[in-house]
């Protein structure tokens, strides 16, 4: 009697030890603020080949949702619906995308949050958005020699969008003759909401020296909206270091001098493998991954490789 009861512990034993059985990952969804911005693009891009690497028949379902919040509720329900076995998520607001994530954790779906933080993910992967800022607007400090109006063209209030304004201003606040005259100015992270915007500030604010984008696509129409009121006697400064910028850094012409580059596929790529390594039950040591950034500028641009996938 002894003896059975010893075979059948140790079989228990060894059945717990064992390693569970890995998990395929068969289906994504991959959900973003707006597919009009290349960012996201590169994001869903970067997913795909990540995903592939793991299934060459992996199976990706992704879509914008222009930034509005019930469209995303939406989107994540479908994708549950769809049995999705991972979802990365731009959070369109990173507090209120809670209730989804829940939704997703109890259908026993990966939740990783990308580019943004997303209440309740699983994970975040993430430029490091603080340095971002840091970065550029260090930039706007040394060619203004520490004195002059700044304006910051703000953008949806997710957490990349915060962490970067942050970031500026915690550079520009050590240098007590640069004035901040706007930072509160929602441009929607696109060229036709900059350029709406931008034509406003410079209707308001007749001495403007400098401005930091929160974004490339931003940084456009900020571009777009001073060549049309002929106000050429100031700078632009941004985030992304996208395909778009590297044009305009090069163009003589532009206003836009420096872009804090981030690497949206590999980001992306970088998620995916996270997400599946905790499908398999090895969660990450750090929930939070921050990927370096690094400004490219006019004296630079020759050198700068770009975006991993255009």
């Amino acid at each position: 009697m002894f003896k059975k009861c010893f075979l059948l512990v140790s079989a228990a034993a060894l059945a717990l030890a064992a390693p569970a059985t890995a998990k395929d990952l068969k289906t994504i969804g991959v959900s973003v603020g707006n597919m009009g911005n290349p960012f996201f693009v590169q994001v869903v891009k970067g997913a795909e080949e990540g995903a592939k690497a793991i299934n060459k028949d992996v199976k990706v379902i992704a879509g914008g949702v222009d930034y509005d919040l019930n469209k995303q509720f939406t989107q994540i329900d479908n994708f549950i619906a769809a049995g999705v076995d991972m979802v990365l998520i731009n959070a369109v607001d990173p507090v209120a995308i809670e209730p989804a994530m829940k939704r997703l954790h109890d259908a026993g779906i990966i939740a990783v949050a990308v580019d943004v933080s997303g209440k309740g993910a699983d994970a975040t992967v993430t430029s490091n958005n603080v340095q971002a800022g840091e970065k550029s607007c260090q930039y706007i400090v040394e060619k203004l020699k520490g004195k002059g109006n700044v304006v910051i063209l703000n953008g949806p209030p997710v957490s990349a969008v915060i962490d970067r304004v942050n970031g500026c201003k915690s550079v520009l606040a050590k240098s007590p003759d640069i004035k901040i005259l706007s930072d509160n100015q929602n441009a929607k992270g696109s060229r036709e909401g900059a350029l709406e915007v931008m034509v406003g500030t410079l209707t308001a604010f007749d001495n403007i020296d400098a401005v930091f984008s929160i974004n490339d696509p931003q940084s456009i129409g900020a571009d777009l909206a001073a060549k049309q009121l002929g106000r050429t006697n100031l700078f632009i400064t941004s985030v992304d270091g996208a395909p778009d910028i590297e044009g305009q850094l090069k163009d003589k012409n532009s206003l836009i001098e420096a872009s804090a580059a981030q690497d949206p596929f590999a980001m992306a790529k970088k998620a995916v493998e996270v997400g599946y390594q905790i499908m398999q039950g090895h969660p990450p040591a750090n929930p939070t991954t921050l990927i370096p950034v690094e400004l490219i500028t006019r004296d630079n641009i020759s050198s700068y490789k770009g975006w991993s996938s255009k």
